[in-house]
C-alpha cells in the first residue's frame, strides 16, 4: 500500500499543479501595458532593470540611490526613465522539488526503487542483434544526477561476433570539466568481467554521485572496431524511476557537454540508490510542501502588486520568473518597451548594479551617442561555452560566444530594440541574456561602441559607468559616497 501511494504521488502533483495554473490567472499581477490613446513618454535613456520577484531589498536600494536622484532631479526626470523588470509568475514548484535552482522542473520521480542495496542497471539488451562494431575509438555518454546514488560497476558491451576481445578497453567515469576520472574499469581479453545481457562488468570503488553531481562515462580503445555500440533506438536508459537524467545518445546530437568522446553508448553501468528512507519521506511531504508554497507565491503577488502601487515603476512580463528564463523576460521587456514608450536609446542593467546615470548622459552627450543600430557596452570576446553548472549552455554548439556585452550596463538604440522586439517570437532564448543578446546582435551587425566603463566584475573606478555584483547596502554606500564627494569608491575622511 505504501509503494502505491508513492507511485500515486507525481500523478497527485501534476494535478496540484494544473489546478495552480488554472486558479493563477484570479490572482495573477496586473498587466501595465498602455491602451489609451494618449501620446506615449518619451524618454532620451529608458532603463530595464532585470530584478527577481523577491529582490525587494535590491529595488528599494536602487529606487533610494540612483533612481531616486533622477526622480527628485527636475532635469534627469524627463530625460531619464527607469522601469524594473519583473516575471508576472513565480514558479508554482518549491526549490527542494525541482531539478536544480536555476529553472522550473519538477524532479519527476516515478517508481524509484527506495529498497537498500538494489543493484540497477542503466541498459539490459534484449536482443543482440541491435549491437553493431563502433567506427570511433572514443564514446560518451553524460549524465546527471537528481538524487544520490552510489556506482557500484562499469560495463562494456559484448560483441556478437568476437567473444574475445582483440584489444584492451577502458571504461572510466568522470565529473564534467574535470581531469581526473572517479572512477575506472580495465577490460583485457585475459580479464574480461562478468557477464550480464550482452554486458561485461567490473566492480569498482563505490562512490556516493550527489544530486547535482553531471558525469560522463567514457568507453576507449585503441582500435576503433574493438567497442561495441547500439542502435539508439532500440534501447530505453533506466534512470531509476528519475533519480537520473541521461542526455541524448542519438547521432548528430549537438552541442555534446563532453568532449573526451563521441557521444553514444557501448556499455553502461549498474548502481544503487543512496538514501532510500530521504527519497521517500521527500516525495511524503511534497503535496504539503506545493500547497504552502502556493499560498506563499499568492502572497508575493499581492506585496509585488503594491509595491507598484505605491512606486508605479514595475513592468511585469509574461514569463515565470527564474534564472533560465531571463533571456524570454528580456525580450518580452523590449516588446513592452517599443509599445508603452517612446525613447532614443535603452540601457540594460540588473538590480544589483550601481550606474552612474550622470556620467552616461555626459557620454552621449559630449560623444554624441544618438545613433542607429548602435550598441554601446563593454565587449566580452570569444568568451568560452559552459556546458555544466549555473551556465551550462545546450543550445548553442560553438565552443566560444560571439561578442556579447557585460550585463551590468549596455545601451542600444530605439532601431535594434524595435528588431529585437519585431522578432521575438523567432528568437532563440541561450542560457542567460547577455549572451543570448550576443547571438541575436551577430544578424543585425550593430556598430559596437567599446567602453570599459561599464565594468563586468565588482570593482570600483571614479571613471566607471556601471558596476555589478552588490548588496543593497554596498548600493547605498555607493551612492552615499557619490554624494557627498563625488567620488563612489572613496571620500576623504573628513568628508
Amino acid at each position: 500500500m505504501r509503494r502505491l501511494a508513492l507511485i500515486l504521488l507525481p500523478c497527485a502533483v501534476a494535478v496540484l499543479l494544473h489546478f495552480w495554473f488554472a486558479r493563477r490567472p484570479s490572482s495573477a499581477l496586473v498587466d501595465n501595458n498602455t491602451l489609451s490613446d494618449e501620446p506615449l513618454p518619451f524618454y532620451e535613456v529608458l532603463v530595464g532593470v532585470l530584478s527577481a520577484r523577491h529582490h525587494y531589498q535590491l529595488r528599494q536600494a536602487i529606487r533610494k540611490t540612483w533612481q531616486g536622484n533622477i526622480r527628485g532631479h527636475p532635469h534627469l526626470q524627463h530625460r531619464v526613465g527607469v522601469k524594473f523588470v519583473v516575471g508576472k509568475y513565480g514558479c508554482p514548484i518549491p526549490e527542494e522539488d525541482r531539478e536544480d535552482p536555476y529553472s522550473c522542473f519538477l524532479l519527476n520521480f516515478t517508481q524509484p526503487v527506495m529498497e537498500r542495496d538494489v543493484e540497477m542497471e542503466i541498459v539490459t539488451v534484449s536482443d543482440p542483434s541491435t549491437l553493431a562494431p563502433s567506427d570511433v575509438s572514443s564514446i560518451a555518454l553524460d549524465f546527471k544526477v537528481l538524487h544520490p546514488v552510489v556506482i557500484t560497476r562499469l560495463g562494456m558491451f559484448s560483441s556478437r561476433n568476437q567473444p574475445e576481445l582483440q584489444s584492451n578497453v577502458t571504461v572510466k567515469l568522470f565529473q564534467l570539466e574535470q581531469e581526473e576520472a572517479v572512477v575506472t574499469a580495465r577490460f583485457s581479453s585475459i580479464n574480461m568481467g562478468t557477464l550480464v545481457n550482452w554486458v561485461w562488468y567490473k566492480p569498482v570503488e563505490q562512490f556516493i554521485l550527489p544530486k547535482g553531481f553531471e558525469g560522463s562515462l567514457i568507453w576507449e580503445s585503441l582500435d576503433s572496431a574493438v567497442l561495441t555500440t547500439i542502435n539508439s533506438s532500440s534501447v530505453e536508459l533506466n534512470n531509476g524511476g528519475g533519480v537520473l537524467k541521461f542526455s541524448s545518445i542519438a547521432e548528430g546530437i549537438l552541442p555534446h557537454r563532453s568532449a573526451r568522446g563521441f557521444p553514444g553508448l557501448a556499455g553502461g553501468f549498474t548502481f544503487t540508490i543512496y538514501d532510500g528512507e530521504g527519497l521517500s519521506e521527500l516525495l511524503k511531504g511534497r503535496p504539503a510542501r506545493m500547497e504552502h508554497h502556493a499560498s506563499r507565491l499568492r502572497q508575493e503577488d499581492s506585496s509585488l502588486q503594491e509595491e507598484n502601487l505605491r512606486h508605479d515603476d514595475m513592468v511585469f512580463v509574461d514569463v515565470v520568473d527564474t534564472y533560465r528564463n531571463v533571456p524570454t523576460k528580456l525580450l518580452q521587456f523590449y516588446k513592452w518597451s517599443v509599445g508603452n514608450t517612446d525613447f532614443n536609446l535603452l540601457l540594460k542593467t540588473d538590480d544589483d548594479c550601481y550606474i552612474d546615470v550622470d556620467s552616461v548622459l555626459m557620454k552621449i552627450d559630449h560623444k554624441g551617442l544618438k545613433r542607429r543600430n548602435f550598441w554601446w557596452g563593454n565587449f566580452r570576446q570569444s568568451w568560452a561555452v559552459d556546458r555544466i553548472g549555473k551556465w551550462q549552455e545546450l543550445e548553442y554548439a560553438s565552443p566560444a560566444y560571439p561578442a556579447f556585452a557585460c550585463g551590468s550596463g549596455y545601451v542600444v538604440s530605439h532601431d535594434v530594440v524595435q528588431w529585437l522586439a519585431s522578432n521575438s517570437e523567432k528568437l532563440k532564448a541561450y542560457q542567460g541574456e547577455d549572451v543570448s543578446m550576443g547571438i541575436w546582435m551577430a544578424a543585425v551587425g550593430p556598430q559596437k561602441y567599446q567602453d570599459s566603463g561599464w565594468l563586468c566584475e565588482k570593482e570600483c573606478y571614479v571613471d566607471m559607468l556601471s558596476s555589478p555584483q552588490h548588496t543593497a547596502q554596498e548600493l547605498h554606500t555607493l551612492w552615499d559616497r557619490r554624494r557627498r564627494c563625488g567620488d563612489a569608491c572613496e571620500c576623504p575622511e573628513n568628508l
